[in-house]
C-alpha cells in the first residue's frame, strides 16, 4: 500500500485531476499537454491547464500569454488567466521570463501546492497538470497529496528515454496512480517536401513499454515543423486550421484518454463526443 499523505489537497469543483508526466526533458510533454487540453476542450470538455514545471515553465509561451501577465487577485485566491479557451496557472505569470526558481525541492513542492490551493479554479470536467520532468521531490508531493485520477507517459522511441520513462511509471505505480497510457511523441520525422516519413529515434519504442506495463499506446505522434510553427505561435496545433491534419493525431489522443478515463467510473463523465465526416 502506497504512502498516503494525510493532508490530501482536494479540488471538489474539479471532476478530473490527469497528470502528463515523462521520466526525462525534451520529449515534448508540455507541447502534448496543451495540445490534449485543447482538444478536449474542442470536444466540449471544461478543461483547465496547471504548469507544474516549476522551474521550466512554458505552458505561457506555448499558449501565447504575454510574458508580463500576471494573474488578478481576488479574495486572497489567483484567478487563472484564460489563454486560447483553456483555464491556466503558471510559475511563468508570477516572475520574469529571465528570473530562475532557485528553490530546493520542499520548497519548489510548497509553491506548487499554493499554486494549486489558492488558484481560484472554476467547476471543471478537468485539470490537466504537466508534470515537471523526473521522479523527484515536486513529482511525489503531488502525487501523493493530490488525487490524480491517472497519468499519461509521454516518452519519445529512443532506448535513452523509454529507459526514463519507465522511471515514471514505476514512481506513479508506487503512489497508485493509474497510468492511462503512453505517448510516442516524435514517431516518425515528417519531409515537407516529398512527406516521406523516416523514424529518427527508432522505432515501436512506445508499443514496446506499453505492452510490458500492460497499458494502452495512447497516441503515436509525428515530428513535423508544423509542431515547432504553432508553439512558436503560441497557438495549439488543434485550433490552426491549417494543421488540421497533425490536430487530428490529438483528437484521437483525447478520445483516448476520454475512453480510458471513462472506463474507470466514479467521476463525473466527459461529455459524449460525437464527430462526423463532412
Amino acid at each position: 500500500m502506497a504512502e498516503q499523505a494525510s493532508d490530501t489537497i482536494t479540488l471538489p469543483q474539479v471532476g478530473r485531476i490527469i497528470a502528463v508526466g515523462s521520466g526525462k526533458g525534451g520529449v515534448g510533454k508540455s507541447t502534448v499537454a496543451c495540445n490534449l487540453a485543447a482538444a478536449l476542450h474542442a470536444q466540449g470538455a471544461s478543461v483547465g491547464l496547471l504548469d507544474a514545471d516549476i522551474y521550466g515553465p512554458s505552458v505561457g509561451r506555448l499558449l501565447g500569454v504575454a510574458p508580463e501577465t500576471r494573474p488578478e487577485v481576488a479574495d486572497g485566491h489567483l484567478m487563472p488567466v484564460v489563454a486560447r479557451e483553456l483555464v491556466t496557472m503558471s510559475m511563468s505569470y508570477l516572475g520574469s521570463e529571465r528570473t530562475p526558481a532557485i528553490w530546493r525541492g520542499p520548497m519548489a513542492s510548497g509553491a506548487l501546492q499554493q499554486m494549486l490551493t489558492q488558484t481560484k479554479w472554476p467547476p471543471l470536467d478537468v485539470l490537466i497538470i504537466d508534470m515537471p520532468p523526473g521522479t523527484g521531490d515536486i513529482q511525489l508531493t503531488l502525487a501523493q497529496r493530490v488525487r490524480l485520477d491517472g497519468a499519461v507517459i509521454v516518452t519519445t522511441p529512443q532506448d535513452l528515454s523509454l529507459l526514463d520513462a519507465r522511471k515514471g511509471i514505476e514512481m506513479f505505480r508506487k503512489v497508485e496512480v493509474p497510468i492511462l497510457g503512453i505517448v510516442e511523441n516524435m514517431s516518425t520525422h515528417v519531409c515537407t517536401q516529398c512527406g516521406h516519413e523516416e523514424p529518427l529515434f527508432g522505432e515501436q519504442g512506445g508499443q514496446m513499454i506499453a505492452e510490458e506495463y500492460g497499458v494502452s499506446l495512447l497516441a503515436e505522434l509525428p515530428l513535423e515543423i508544423g509542431v515547432r510553427m504553432s508553439s512558436d505561435q503560441g497557438i495549439p496545433l488543434v485550433q490552426i486550421e491549417t494543421s488540421a491534419a497533425l490536430g487530428t493525431h490529438y483528437h484521437a489522443l483525447a478520445s483516448a484518454v476520454q475512453t480510458a478515463m471513462s472506463a474507470q467510473g466514479d467521476a463525473t463523465e466527459f461529455p459524449t463526443i460525437e464527430i462526423v465526416d463532412d
